[in-house]
């Protein structure tokens, strides 16, 4: 049962790092396009996809890094979701909202969508 136990803290800290880097991908996009905003007059409708993309690249960086083996969707789809919850806790403790809609389940099923198909590929690349 010991390799068991060995694999399955091998997929926890894969995910940990892939939540790592996703993070610290968006966290330094979003400073850079807050510089950007400040220096430039562009229109507040391009801000929620520019977002959603960042979001979307920083799931891909961090699957793509990390995720090698078997069950890459299992694994990018964690990473997917960790990430996609603790970004939306950190912007709305940032924002002072932390209201729920219908935007953050459509955020929820994109990230999960970006997290599995990301993870396929990852296994895939490595054979």
């Amino acid at each position: 049962m010991q390799n068991g136990d060995s694999a399955q803290s091998g997929t926890i800290f894969t995910i940990v790092k892939g939540v790592g880097l996703a993070l610290a991908f968006s966290l330094l996009f979003t400073i850079l396009f807050a510089c950007v905003l400040r220096m430039a007059p562009l229109p507040h409708k391009i801000i929620y996809p520019i977002n959603q993309t960042a979001k979307g690249l920083a799931i891909a960086i961090g699957t793509l890094a990390f995720v090698r083996g078997e069950k890459g969707w299992l694994k990018g789809g964690a990473i997917a979701l960790l990430f996609t919850a603790l970004s939306y806790l950190a912007f709305s403790a940032i924002g002072g909202d932390f209201s729920f809609s219908y935007l953050l389940a459509i955020e929820l099923f994109s990230a999960l969508f970006i997290g599995v198909v990301c993870g396929i590929v990852a296994v895939n690349l490595r054979r």
